[in-house]
């Protein structure tokens, strides 16, 4: 095998990977504009990536700043852990505050749209394949819950 063929075959995975990668993406903007019309929402809010996140929280959460609380933790994790020294354990803990955050945040979304706790399990560890369900299912939103 040649040094071109040897390239040729890794640009064609590579492609495939990029198409493959391309129609996911597709599916789950899709299932997102879908969750949100469901919501209330205009569907065109699921394109942005970070404000698709913020109407998320609005839809999943009664308490309207959290996006905001999860974000910044997010930021000082990333921010903090980079510093080396003490500040750096900081920033863990400011990573593991965002990570439980958004755990919360999709059990409140499971529970928005009517679903127990297994559901909400199912979107942490398969979240693309449990949003197509939530969007293209018969799940219907009820709101914010406790």
């Amino acid at each position: 095998m040649t040094d071109s063929s040897i390239a040729a075959t890794l640009l064609a995975l590579l492609g495939t990977y990029l198409v493959i990668l391309l129609i996911w993406y597709i599916l789950q903007v899709i299932a997102f504009w879908k969750i949100f019309t469901k919501a209330g929402q205009p569907g065109w809010k699921s394109i942005i990536p970070i404000y698709n996140q913020y109407i998320e929280f609005r839809i999943a959460w009664k308490i309207p700043y959290m996006y905001w609380v999860w974000l910044a933790c997010m930021a000082a994790g990333v921010i903090l852990s980079s510093i080396n020294g003490w500040v750096a354990y900081i920033g863990a803990i400011a990573s593991l505050a965002a990570t439980i955050i958004g755990v919360l945040a999709t059990v409140k979304l499971s529970k928005a749209y009517g679903h127990g706790i297994g559901f909400a399990i199912g979107m942490i560890f398969l979240g693309p394949i449990f949003m197509m369900i939530l969007g293209f299912g018969s799940s219907q939103y009820l709101g914010p819950q406790d």
